[in-house]
């Protein structure tokens, strides 16, 4: 999906291909190979709302991790800091707050 653009593994395959459909499709294939269940673009993780994202950058300023402001808006620290949290707690690793990940902090 568009969070796979900020990967570095995108400029190597974009260099081999520069095509965005050879490129998305290769990566695809190379999530299916790790393991990654099928993607079902019907439907979408629901994003959380403006409360639950509060809480979120709280649990996680509490956990050390500098989200700024506890806005209830993602930027670029909170999205670095659900990186993090998903890879520890072996999420997949996309950036994008979901219920579960704010359920296991």
């Amino acid at each position: 999906g568009p969070a796979f653009l900020a990967y570095p593994n995108f400029s190597v395959l974009f260099e081999w291909n520069q095509s965005f459909t050879y490129v998305l499709t290769a990566a695809y294939l190379a999530t299916r190979y790790a393991g990654a269940p099928v993607f079902d673009a019907r439907n979408p993780e629901p994003g959380l709302d403006r409360d639950a994202m509060k809480a979120l950058q709280r649990k996680l300023a509490a956990r050390g991790h500098d989200v700024g402001a506890i806005d209830g808006i993602l930027g670029a620290g909170t999205r670095a800091a659900v990186r993090a949290e998903q890879r520890r707690l072996g999420l997949p690793v996309d950036a994008w707050p979901t219920r579960e990940l704010l359920e296991r902090l």
